[in-house]
């Protein structure tokens, strides 16, 4: 029987998620910011490297190579993760392509910010595109492979949540030194010029996150703690057919698609519901962030305990309805008779318990369909349900990147809020979609 990996091997592990965390920061947040910059006293904070105008009137260059960028690394999930299912054991079967894929994943995410022409180029257009598809496919490499050791380290229910638990936290904490970028920037710039010093930036976070991804690749102990089968031939279509009979996994993906919906119309919107909606400068959207992430993170051990009370499927139903009365609170602020510093606290603290419940209960979830998959088939496919699942929520990213600006073209300040407050009733509708969605799984765990 394969031993139950210490703490310390989870640990180890945890790392790797800090890792791609922070090399996939910059992808995520930061490429508007470089090639589409927001201007300061009057200029903007970099030269144009890329066209900056509207394309068909309501996109934008850097939007559409990101979208490509995104819908492709979707796409080559469920390919990835069947070679990586098939893969033979022997020498650590997810380790070697972690290894594989750490060096050039780190290398792209600062070359993604290293345009070969200093100012505006149809070059670096297509150095652009070219980098942004290469960084997703060696993402992917990285990330499929490593979601997959969840239920293969985690082959006792209990370690399922202490894994959960920890690459959340590992993955909050990549955010967060993410999120330092602009301030690490203006720390340089006090020695050389505004690109450089965000390159700057941009390297030491690639070097850090290399470092962090290769500990997991070389020094845990994959053949010892992981329950894994040999490699099979198994083909990517028939794999993906195989998990696709699971009715329960295939429900949850479809609520989980629309919580990622909701989730980025609150990373999108947020600095517009601060300024349309409660009257604030822009400043106070970090405000928002940081509550919401500090009280999320004391919630976690709480978020544990409820599981092991209530179980993983009603902890996620009530983080739905909770996340429902997020937005429609956040919409009804302009008719609400309240202060807005207490709606705004309140709409913050109140963030904090679907964003730790989606953040731990989600990976843990899968892991057990994982299991009885196993269990019913044979077949352990751990790669392919993780590569599902990711396919799902980078489509459900991909969709709210396209709708969230469209209703900002019906109104986005303070004096002509409709777009901004339709745009919170839409993610409140995706939320209690999602709620009746889940209501349909059924767990023998819960």
């Amino acid at each position: 029987m394969t031993k139950r990996p210490p703490l310390s091997q989870l640990i180890i592990y945890a790392l790797g998620q800090l890792g791609w965390s922070l090399a996939s920061f910059g992808a995520a947040n930061l490429l508007v910011y470089f090639y589409l910059p927001p201007e300061s006293d009057g200029a903007a904070v970099f030269p144009a490297f890329i066209y900056q105008g509207a394309i068909l009137g309501v996109a934008t260059l850097i939007g559409f190579i990101n979208f490509g960028g995104r819908i492709f690394d979707a796409v080559t999930d469920p390919w990835i993760a069947a070679w990586s299912d098939n893969r033979p054991i022997t020498g650590g079967k997810r380790k070697k392509v972690l290894r594989l894929a750490a060096i050039p994943f780190a290398g792209l995410s600062f070359l993604l910010f290293f345009p070969p022409v200093a100012g505006l180029s149809v070059y670096n257009v297509y150095w652009l595109i070219a980098i942004v598809f290469l960084f997703y496919l060696f993402f992917t490499l990285y990330l499929v492979p490593y979601n997959a050791l969840i239920p293969e380290l985690g082959h006792h229910p209990p370690d399922r949540m202490r894994i959960s638990t920890l690459i959340s936290i590992a993955w909050a904490l990549g955010f967060v030194i993410g999120g330092m970028a602009y301030g690490i920037q203006g720390y340089f710039e006090n020695f050389t010029d505004s690109v450089q010093a965000f390159q700057w930036t941009i390297g030491a976070f690639a070097g850090l996150s290399l470092l962090l991804m290769l500990i997991p690749a070389f020094f845990l102990q994959e053949e010892t703690y992981a329950q894994q089968q040999n490699g099979s031939t198994v083909p990517p279509k028939e794999a993906l057919g195989s998990v696709f009979q699971n009715k329960n996994f295939r429900i949850f993906i479809g609520a989980d698609l629309l919580y990622w919906l909701a989730l980025t119309f609150i990373q999108q919107g947020v600095s517009y519901y601060v300024t349309a909606l409660f009257g604030w400068p822009k400043e106070q959207a970090s405000a928002f962030l940081a509550i919401s992430f500090v009280a999320s993170f004391l919630l976690y051990w709480p978020v544990n305990i409820g599981v092991k009370r209530f179980g993983k499927r009603n902890m996620l139903l009530s983080a739905f309805l909770v996340f429902c009365a997020v937005f429609a609170i956040t919409a009804l602020v302009p008719q609400i008779p309240l202060g807005k510093t207490i709606l705004f606290y309140g709409v913050a603290l109140l963030a904090a318990y679907p964003l730790a419940t989606f953040g731990i209960v989600p990976n843990a979830l899968i892991a057990d369909f994982v299991h009885d998959h196993q269990v019913s088939t044979g077949q352990q496919q751990a790669g392919m349900f993780y590569a599902v699942r990711n396919f799902m929520m980078k489509i459900g990213i991909s969709l709210a990147v396209l709708l969230f600006p469209s209703f900002l073209l019906l109104g986005k300040s303070a004096s002509e809020p409709t777009g901004v407050i339709a745009s919170a009733g839409a993610a409140c509708v995706f939320c209690l979609l999602g709620y009746l969605i889940m209501r349909r799984v059924k767990l023998s765990q819960d």
